[in-house]
């Protein structure tokens, strides 16, 4: 939701930041009423009443009876009037300042407009009374009352329809501008078409720039651009703006060209929309008008983010937040902006907090229009999110706004939120169908992408309720169109027709473009949302895939899919290297398709695959399990644990009994289930269990700690505000030869961390679940951010996080979970151990000893950590990435498997 330039009108200057002393300003019971008389609020009169610091107006200079054509001021100068009345020229000419400093000094500008009202009386003022008001309505707007800025300004068009048209039609000239901000943007035009036969030529090109505003927020952008292009036309001297156009033609061009760059970008042309937009602000800075300079810029970020600059967007924001800081409402429209930024860098979940500020300020502005707009938005969000209910909530609210303010192309959009919301909610609902289609017809025509999107979801609710002639129907006129929603439906249509191989071709293609488009972002958090585009995709394929039969195909399509989170190229591991990797060891992979689990269990022997139940059920036994652990490391209780940990077996691991061996063990979990705590499970109780985003995750990590000398040292690290971390670290450093002692500080611990092999820091951690890269450990200065960790070059090959939650992590989609752990295992680390619940200071401090004791003396990690939980109790670490090999191992043989041992290969694709 850009931010528009209703440009002022004549006399008028464009919208700018308030001081804040006057965007502080408190409206009391009594102060709507006119001010008359005495000097304005925090002002002390000065000769001829100018407020201090204030030069006087020079009169006629800019103020003079010229500026209105053909309308009188009756008044005599001096005729009893307050002194800068007469020094402005009359009553007339004293309301049209009031009308200029309605920008500049909104408190002033009202003072003015009160003292005009005061002192003028019959028909032969009512031109002056006209502007007085309207001057009035322009303070109380940038002061924030939308309300009672259209409350003044149809006071004015009331008292002056008879005898006064030319202020009149100005007065609604304004009241366009208003309605608009009101969310009454179909209002605004019927009083446009009111005010138009009253003005001149160029006062016509003046009001189709507010003209545009309100036919943008109907969704009706073609018009607007023409409106636009009508107002730059006519504005615009033959030889090009000069020093000697006038101010207000000027003034109206640079508004015009500003509310054409925001319709461009809409309308997909953001080259166009950049254009607009820098000859706006340089045609503003050549003229002084500051404010609307200011305006420009702050759309620079909306246009960057519509051509993909994401770095450009965030670059603008900066600058333009600067300027707008101290005005609530603008910055609250700039935040909704930001939020636009953020979705197109595939961060909802900093989007949808910076929406939850925008919204309560667009509130109490009462700015309707961008407060149904930014509600519209957070519906969205809160749905990619995972928040459904709410999401069904606030689309309920934004459709009933976008109702109200006769924004009918908008509406569909709303309506899909809360359809979808109502599918994540329910399953696939048949009964939703006809609303489904519906929806997707009334988007068509506006937002053609959303309605293909929708109508893809239409198919596949068809297709789950068994209505096959239904689906095809509607995948037909999606089969031939690009990109990822092309090549979906075509997978669809060829599984509806018997064609499995042909689906996963389909399929297959879709993943390479989604992958390819993915391939350049190196920021994990941006790649693993970018790529949630093909998330249905991929979905779909694997649920062909399990419909085989074959457990090898499955494997290999859920690992497709984690490899293009990963690293952009739809890969899978061959199956004979990783059970060569494995050895002993058994891998289980889980996978969430629909509502339902399915594991895959890969031996030295064999591949299976295990249909499980409902994931939603496991998912809820698994947070009730960490709840567990968070109350006994509370000792508020821990009778829970044993009960929550056997019903999280009884779901993910009885049903793979007689296929698990007891050796060593690799879980690849799905979604929610990757923070499990999985070695609280009594079935894994004192077994080495590593926990990997994917089997080719798994498998690069074993190959890197095979590859890697243990040459580059231990470092330990004690955090600020423990009792133990300082023991921790001293023990630590006790129970490795050479190892070092690093201070608490985050460059310190950067450039220790950078070549080291093991490296163990004591301190508290956060975990931050809508922004898990902002999760930390905390330092002497500050916060160590998994951001930060992003950029070490050579990270250890092990690093032991004895911090709260370090382990947890939110996983976008499979493949990609975000953390602490997750964002060292992206940067080439081995093996993290960390904590996925709290742990109370000396009882890590317990674990720990143990588990470097056992370390130290030759054993894997995966191991060192299974016993040492078992001899001490201390439940929630867990061993991320591959943990199957001793720190001074090399290339030597293992416990799990011997180096180079040749197996036979399933016969199974993989």
């Amino acid at each position: 939701m850009p931010t528009p330039n209703n440009p002022p009108t004549p006399g008028e200057t464009a919208p700018h930041p308030l001081p804040n002393e006057v965007a502080s300003a408190s409206t009391v019971p009594g102060e709507k009423a006119v001010r008359t008389g005495g000097a304005p609020p925090g002002h002390s009169p000065t000769p001829g009443n100018t407020p201090p610091g204030r030069p006087a107006a020079p009169g006629n200079a800019l103020l003079g009876r010229s500026a209105e054509p053909g309308t009188d001021d009756v008044r005599e100068p001096g005729d009893g009037l307050p002194g800068w009345v007469v020094e402005a020229g009359g009553v007339l000419a004293a309301a049209w300042r009031a009308v200029v400093e309605s920008a500049v000094d909104p408190v002033v500008s009202r003072w003015r407009a009160g003292e005009v009202l005061a002192v003028t009386q019959g028909e032969g003022d009512l031109a002056a009374r006209v502007v007085a008001r309207r001057a009035l309505a322009l303070a109380a707007r940038e002061l924030g009352d939308l309300p009672l800025a259209e409350e003044e300004l149809r006071r004015a068009v009331q008292e002056g329809a008879a005898a006064a048209p030319q202020p009149t039609a100005q007065a609604r000239l304004s009241l366009v501008t208003v309605l608009t901000e009101l969310g009454r943007p179909a209002q605004a035009l019927e009083v446009a078409d009111a005010a138009e036969p009253y003005l001149c030529r160029a006062e016509r090109a003046k009001l189709d720039t507010q003209r545009a505003v309100a036919l943008s927020r109907l969704g009706r952008f073609g018009e607007a651009v023409r409106c636009c292009d009508h107002a730059v036309r006519v504005l615009t001297p033959p030889a090009g703006p000069t020093a000697g156009t006038g101010e207000d033609d000027l003034r109206f061009l640079a508004g015009a060209l500003l509310n054409r760059g925001i319709t461009a970008a809409y309308l997909g042309d953001p080259r166009a929309a950049q254009d607009d937009l820098e000859r706006c602000a340089e045609l503003a800075a050549t003229v002084g008008l500051g404010h609307v300079t200011a305006l420009a810029r702050a759309n620079l970020p909306f246009v960057a983010a519509r051509r993909g600059d994401i770095g450009g967007a965030f670059a603008h924001y900066r600058d333009a937040e600067e300027a707008l800081a101290a005005y609530p409402e603008r910055l609250a429209t700039m935040r909704c902006d930001l939020a636009g930024a953020l979705v197109a860098a595939y961060l909802p979940g900093e989007a949808r907090a910076l929406l939850g500020l925008a919204v309560p300020e667009l509130e109490c502005a009462r700015a309707l229009g961008v407060l149904a707009e930014a509600r519209l938005l957070l519906s969205e969000l809160e749905l990619q999110t995972g928040d459904a209910y709410r999401a069904a909530r606030t689309a309920a609210r934004a459709c009933t706004e976008l109702e109200e303010q006769d924004r009918d192309a908008w509406t569909p959009l709303a309506t899909s939120v809360a359809l979808r919301a109502r599918l994540a909610i329910r399953g696939p609902d048949p009964a939703l169908l006809p609303a489904l289609i519906n929806c997707a017809d009334r988007l068509t025509l506006p937002f053609p992408t959303a309605a293909e999107a929708l109508r893809l979801t239409a198919s596949e609710v068809a297709l789950e309720a068994g209505r096959h002639d239904l689906a095809d129907a509607l995948l037909k006129p999606l089969v031939t169109g690009p990109g990822v929603a092309g090549r979906h439906a075509e997978a669809m249509t060829r599984a509806l027709r018997g064609d499995q191989e042909g689906a996963l071709r389909a399929v297959a293609r879709g993943l390479a473009d989604v992958g390819a488009s993915v391939a350049a972002l190196t920021d994990p958090m941006t790649r693993a949302h970018a790529v949630k585009a093909g998330e249905r995709l991929a979905a779909f394929g694997l649920s062909v895939a399990i419909g085989t039969g074959h457990a090898g195909t499955a494997l290999a399509w859920a690992e497709r899919w984690r490899a293009v989170v990963r690293t952009g190229v739809p890969s899978c591991p061959g199956l004979g290297a990783l059970r060569a990797a494995l050895g002993g060891a058994r891998l289980v992979e889980y996978m969430g398709h629909g509502d339902r689990l399915t594991a895959v269990v890969v031996s030295r022997t064999e591949v299976t695959m295990h249909p499980l139940g409902p994931a939603r059920r496991a998912a809820e036994a698994g947070l009730r399990l960490r709840y567990g652990l968070r109350r006994a490391a509370c000792r508020d209780g821990a009778g829970s644990v044993k009960r929550e940990a056997a019903a999280v077996q009884a779901e993910l691991i009885a049903p793979l009994a007689g296929r698990l061996g007891d050796g060593p063990l690799v879980i690849v979990p799905t979604g929610p289930l990757y923070p499990l705590p999985w070695p609280a499970l009594p079935a894994l109780a004192g077994r080495p269990v590593c926990v990997a985003a994917s089997a080719a995750g798994w498998l690069a990590g074993d190959r890197t700690s095979a590859a890697r000398q243990a040459a580059g040292g231990v470092v330990a690290v004690a955090g600020p505000g423990l009792v133990h971390a300082r023991t921790e670290a001293a023990m630590v450093t006790a129970r490795h030869p050479g190892a070092r002692w690093v201070p608490a500080r985050a460059a310190a611990v950067l450039a220790a961390l950078d070549g080291a092999t093991l490296a163990h820091l004591a301190t508290h951690g956060t975990f931050h679940a809508h922004s898990p890269l902002m999760s930390g450990l905390v330092l002497d200065d500050g916060p160590l951010m998994a951001y930060d960790l992003l950029g070490l070059r050579r990270p250890p090959r092990l690093v032991v996080l004895s911090a709260c939650e370090a382990g947890m992590a939110h996983a976008p989609t499979d493949g990609g979970p975000l953390g602490l752990a997750g964002a060292l295992l992206s940067r080439g680390t081995a093996c993290v151990v960390a904590c996925v619940v709290p742990v109370r200071d000396e009882e890590a401090l317990i674990l720990m000893t143990a588990f470097h004791d056992l370390l130290a003396a030759g054993g894997t990690p995966a191991r060192a950590l299974a016993t040492a939980a078992s001899a001490t109790g201390v439940r929630g670490f867990a061993c991320f990435g591959a943990g199957h090999r001793p720190l001074g191992s090399g290339s030597q043989p293992v416990a799990i498997g011997r180096s180079g041992e040749v197996i036979q290969s399933d016969h199974e694709p993989m």
